[in-house]
């Protein structure tokens, strides 16, 4: 189908994907755009009740938006674009495609590793002593040893439902968070609206955009890539963050994984988010690397941060600092709980998010569980990806036009109840759940690297007419490149 701009796309395009898109573009607060975009097929594409397609496929579809808004400042022209409601559902799920060749030179599944099994079979709702449930997260291994000091058991499936359900939910809860641990009491829609954490969330836009420093506009330099130019700094791990340093990568951005050697990391998620960047060791407790950090905020353009409040504070690099060092900066805030409220100092993860705001209970419910139970799909970190590249190229874009530095803040919870605003599907039992053959061919990028060696990967799914999306380097070794800029 084609689209003359989103005035048409309630003709054409899926009710969930237009929904979606325009809530979207209430946050980029400009006139329609213009370009033509082309969608096709519409969900179910998981076995969930959730229109978890319709809603990324709008998201992507805005990432194509928001780069034609810096194309258009570069070059005075939008592209088109395209894209399938399956393959946006399909990249929620990007690591399940990954293949890697053999002694024999065929391409085959990469499974998880038992670290990772493990956790997935204690990362789950329990009941509690009250007929609530309760999700601790047992993902990580620098967080387990926190909740099952707060359990007081092993670390297995019989321990920690034997545990939990000798509390009553809220108290689990707290004490979990008391501990700087992570747990979530699965609540339902409902409840989640009337919490005040839901309260305030609901009063605040999806993506949030604040200009908080004034400066001098910032033109975009007519280059061959919407972002192409652009510095950004990667300070996060595991999946929310790094999707959005890989969408912004994928759009020509100069993206540098700031880690370290001691920070805990997992591996699948390494090798899937990292395509398209370059990666450093910075240890921010030794003076002198500090100080090459300090230099490269001051000529950087994005930072991503999904570290909890107050952590990078302590280390001289709080927000404020950060902008002190720049003040053109855009500052992407990645978190479970957004902004504010009385949660947004809590650790959280995908599975927190999904519990708490009403996920694991109406997707239990749908599909006759018998109990709440975790959608399949990562579908609030790699949404929460694509919302904060959003966020940091509209707010590219006010720079060059405005000037200023912005924070941007986005958050899982949040990316939940917009998946939710979407409504549900009455039907999806004939949901596959994963691409064809045939699909994949068009889709797979081949890659070759040192430390994982030669890969079939799940590519960008947006095209774009003149500059499709693409990665101009694999994913990385970590901590082998110079901790310095490519541009000049």
């Amino acid at each position: 189908m084609s689209l003359t701009n989103l005035k048409t796309t309630s003709v054409h395009a899926p009710e969930a994907f237009v929904s979606a898109l325009e809530e979207l573009l209430r946050v980029r607060d400009l006139s329609d755009p213009s370009e033509q975009i082309e969608i096709a097929g519409a969900d179910p594409f998981y076995k969930t009740p959730f229109k978890a397609g319709e809603s990324v496929a709008a998201a992507l579809t805005m990432v194509g938006i928001a780069a034609n808004d810096l194309w258009e400042l570069r070059h005075g022209n939008r592209q088109g674009l395209s894209l399938d409601v399956r393959h946006a559902a399909a990249v929620l799920r990007t690591v399940d495609y990954t293949r890697k060749q053999n002694e024999e030179g065929q391409y085959v599944g990469v499974p998880p590793s038992d670290m990772m099994k493990k956790m997935l079979t204690t990362t789950q709702p329990w009941p509690t002593q009250d007929g609530k449930w309760l999700l601790p997260h047992l993902n990580l291994p620098s967080l387990t040893p926190k909740v099952l000091g707060v359990l007081k058991c092993e670390h297995s499936a019989e321990g920690v439902s034997s545990a939990v359900r000798q509390w009553e939910g809220e108290a689990l809860e707290q004490a979990i968070a008391d501990a700087q641990a992570c747990g979530g009491l699965i609540r339902t829609p409902a409840e989640w609206l009337a919490h005040p954490q839901g309260q305030y969330l609901s009063a605040l836009p999806v993506i949030e955009i604040r200009k908080v420093r004034d400066g001098a506009p910032r033109p975009v330099a007519s280059t061959t890539r919407p972002l192409e130019g652009v510095r950004t700094l990667d300070l996060t791990r595991i999946l929310a963050g790094p999707i959005a340093g890989r969408t912004l990568a994928e759009h020509g951005a100069d993206v540098l994984m700031v880690t370290a050697p001691h920070l805990p990391q997992v591996a699948e998620h390494v090798r899937d988010t990292s395509h398209g960047k370059r990666s450093c060791f910075l240890d921010f407790e030794v003076a002198r690397q500090a100080e090459i950090f300090r230099d490269l905020v001051a000529s950087a353009d994005v930072i991503i941060d999904g570290y909890r409040p107050g952590a990078l504070t302590k280390r001289g690099f709080g927000r404020e600092q950060l902008f002190d060092l720049c003040p053109g900066l855009i500052h992407l805030s990645v978190s479970c709980f957004g902004s504010g409220g009385p949660f947004k100092d809590r650790a959280g993860w995908e599975q927190i998010a999904q519990a708490v705001t009403g996920v694991c209970h109406t997707h239990g419910e749908a599909i006759g569980a018998g109990q709440p139970q975790l959608v399949s799909a990562p579908m609030c970190d790699y949404l929460t990806g694509y919302m904060g590249a959003i966020g940091v190229m509209l707010a590219l874009a006010r720079r060059a036009k405005e000037g200023g530095g912005y924070e941007v803040n986005v958050s899982l919870c949040q990316s939940a109840m917009f998946i939710q605003r979407q409504g549900l599907l009455k039907e999806f039992d004939s949901a596959t759940g994963a691409l064809t053959n045939a699909e994949l061919e068009t889709l797979y990028v081949k890659t070759n690297t040192t430390n994982h060696g030669q890969m079939l990967t799940l590519g960008p799914v947006l095209k774009m007419s003149e500059t499709t999306p693409r990665w101009a380097r694999p994913a990385p070794n970590f901590g082998l490149d110079e901790p310095v800029w490519l541009s000049t």
